[in-house]
């Protein structure tokens, strides 16, 4: 049931039956009485008893739906994903029945977790809630079976796409498959706001001003606050992001010419080798340091060991072993999707499924076999064992701490993947000395800072949108005005108002929450320097590596088995010794770079 689509947690995954009416849980016979603290535990274990029943179906048709993407599997999915999530939002409504009985907090902490448990809540209306499912099913399949075409015989897929964009150096190859990409949207657009309009009907019903302020009351914080905190960990990065930022524009400039990228201008967003310029790791080489860098190459090195997809995936669960991690059941071999099946289509953005809530932990993915993919395969990981190490916990406790948490343990592990660890399981022979690390340390923060203010600003846009406090015919402009204002990135054309480039981007056909990514890019760093300091790792922090270190193993484990049993602030605190989120071991991290940075960008013009 629990499963994370590009390590995504989906709540509607999470539910039951339609038919089952809100009545069952036997509140209908005392609406007129006094309710008691015993008939709130009564009902949270009919609802953990419901779920828990057909919530596995459910998850099946999900994995079976993204696995082949066909019009059975499709319908079945909607049906089963509008059942479930009309129920959560029946019980949910129910919960509030509950808000005035003086309850234990473990009691009251599982009843508002049921109600702000939806990322789209459905009407009580039959009609509206079926159309709600089916229009989020009919937007997932249109991004997962989404094509550009030239002409009628030669199309492109966008994982095809997306490869050629991470290594051409032609601007109009380029610029073709980013506008291309951005037409499969386009459709998406009409039906978006049909969908935004539904949910925050749901929304209300629920008691909640819009779907906006449901997304917003997620975090153990009034929703007005969590915004104000968000801005205070941008703001702890921004200056290290701006160094970035114009140290690749002023390379790019240099290699495309003045005239294709203004050095007093956002960046084109067509030419950071990434579909939606929301990592820029693919350009490095072209602003690389002049000065010869030994970077270990782990795509070659995984060629010429011979590594498979399986072999992948193999090492990256030994990783998990040599923390002290049980090893992954047999079932997760033989069930999960490593490569994209043949002969039909499939969502190959990375996800990692728990489909019982209990052993059947599955990734799926189209692995290619890169430095990259690599990563991918130990951060997927991290969500299985981070699902199988709450999976004993009440059900409405199985999940991340925020959804941040959950991002950030496989990153966590990542961050890992050193020269050292490298040396380690066989991969380089030699761990390059400390002149090289300006190069990783570059590749590094092209992926991970080069992404925080896109991680930002996507539920900045989407708030907005869901709040009603921007018209469709705004929508695109809203999108290019906060890439701006956020990443100093433009759209390399200009865009029609029909255009719908967020569609193009698949957390928001998805309804999938996007600060957890933010958030996860905040964490990864405070929960490396923490685990470093619990292994007794004595290097420099971007060269810390706590494979094998058990002590790093129980730490981490003890954070991840209270899921969301308690406010996270708790779960932070066991692992970092502070309730506080604090972007503070970014800086200590790439401190190197900084000074680096700083003397490239001396003679350059910041900022835009």
């Amino acid at each position: 049931m629990n499963r994370i689509k590009h390590s995504i947690l989906v709540a509607v995954a999470i539910g039951l039956c339609a038919s089952c009416s809100p009545g069952d849980s036997g509140l209908a016979d005392k609406q007129a009485a006094i309710l008691t603290a015993q008939d709130a535990k009564s009902f949270l274990q009919k609802v953990e008893a419901d779920i828990e029943k057909l919530g596995k179906p459910a998850s099946h048709a999900s994995w079976a739906y993204a696995t082949n993407i066909n019009y059975d599997n499709a319908q079945v999915d909607a049906y089963l994903s509008e059942q479930l999530s009309v129920m959560w939002a029946k019980y949910a409504v129910e919960a509030a029945k509950f808000n005035k009985v003086s309850v234990d907090d473990d009691t009251r902490r599982q009843l508002e977790l049921l109600k702000s448990g939806l990322e789209v809540a459905p009407p009580a209306d039959p009609a509206k809630a079926e159309r709600l499912a089916t229009i989020g099913s009919d937007l997932a399949g249109m991004y997962g079976a989404g094509k550009y075409c030239r002409n009628e015989n030669e199309c492109f897929s966008l994982t095809e796409m997306s490869a050629e964009m991470a290594v051409s150096r032609d601007p109009e190859t380029m610029l073709e498959f980013w506008k291309g990409w951005r037409e499969v949207s386009v459709p998406m657009k009409e039906m978006f706001v049909e969908q935004v309009s539904i949910a925050n009907e749901g929304a209300v019903e629920l008691g909640y001003a819009n779907t906006s302020e449901l997304w917003r009351t997620k975090y153990d914080m009034p929703a007005d606050e969590f915004p104000k905190e968000l801005d205070r960990l941008w703001g702890q990065v921004q200056p290290f992001y701006e160094s970035l930022h114009c140290h690749v524009r002023a390379e790019l400039s240099e290699h495309y010419g003045e005239d294709v990228v203004p050095l007093d201008k956002p960046i084109p967003a067509h030419l950071l080798g990434n579909m939606w310029a929301q990592s820029w790791g693919n350009v490095y080489d072209l602003v690389k340091p002049e000065q010869e860098m030994n970077v270990p190459d782990v795509t070659l090195a995984l060629a010429e060991q011979n590594f498979d997809e399986i072999r992948m995936v193999k090492q990256a669960e030994s990783f998990f072993s040599s923390l002290g991690f049980a090893e992954l059941p047999d079932t997760f071999w033989e069930r999960s999707m490593f490569q994209k099946p043949q002969g039909r289509e499939a969502q190959c953005h990375a996800s990692a499924w728990n489909l019982d809530e209990k052993d059947d932990l599955r990734i799926k993915m189209c692995i290619q076999k890169t430095g990259e993919e690599f990563n991918v395969i130990h951060h997927e990981l991290g969500h299985n064992y981070y699902q199988r190490a709450y999976k004993d916990l009440p059900l409405l406790y199985r999940g991340s701490a925020n959804s941040g948490f959950h991002e950030a343990i496989g990153d966590t592990i990542a961050l890992s993947i050193t020269p050292t660890y490298l040396q380690q399981i066989g991969l380089i022979d030699e761990i390059p000395d400390e002149s090289n690390d300006i190069g990783m340390l570059l590749k590094v923060a092209l992926d991970k800072i080069a992404f925080i203010p896109f991680g930002l600003m996507v539920d900045q846009w989407r708030w907005q949108v869901l709040a009603g406090e921007i018209t469709p015919e705004k929508y695109n402009q809203l999108w290019w005005d906060l890439r701006k204002k956020y990443q100093g990135v433009a759209s390399p054309i200009e865009r029609s108002t029909n255009a719908f480039d967020p569609g193009a981007k698949y957390h928001v056909p998805a309804n999938v929450s996007y600060t957890r990514y933010f958030l996860a890019h905040i964490l990864q760093f405070q929960f490396h320097q923490a685990l470093c300091d619990i292994a007794g790792s004595e290097e420099a922090l971007h060269r810390c590596s706590i494979f094998g270190s058990k002590e790093a193993g129980t730490a981490l484990n003890d954070m991840l088995e209270m899921g969301k049993s308690r406010p996270w602030q708790e779960a932070m605190t066991t692992l970092t010794g502070s309730p506080d989120m604090d972007a503070s071991a970014i800086e200590a991290y790439f401190a190197p770079l900084k000074v680096w940075l700083d003397k490239q960008n001396e003679s350059r013009q910041c900022g835009w």
